[in-house]
């Protein structure tokens, strides 16, 4: 699939929600913040979600925000991916 095909699956500004997911560790969910805020700086932290997992070991980090390309989801998948402490992004 070529990439203006790609750009055709989104309707651009939309709603677009990110889950983060890494270890259970201080500080995790205000990283996972600080870089979304970086790509989304619209983005309301009140709205942030989190939850453990069954074992209590590991952190999903919920985030909707509000896309303007894709683009700006690249690079903000490219920047939570690339942080140490991220297991998975989806």
């Amino acid at each position: 699939m070529a990439d203006a095909d790609q750009e055709d699956i989104f309707d651009f500004p939309c709603d677009f929600p990110i889950k983060v997911m890494g270890r259970r560790q201080d500080g995790f969910a205000q990283t996972v913040l600080e870089i979304v805020l970086l790509h989304a700086p619209d983005f309301n932290p009140a709205t942030l979600e989190m939850r453990s997992s069954s074992g209590g070991n590991y952190l999903s980090v919920t985030c909707t925000i509000r896309a303007v390309s894709r683009a700006q989801l690249d690079a903000l998948y490219r920047a939570l991916s690339g942080h140490p402490a991220v297991v998975m992004v989806l």
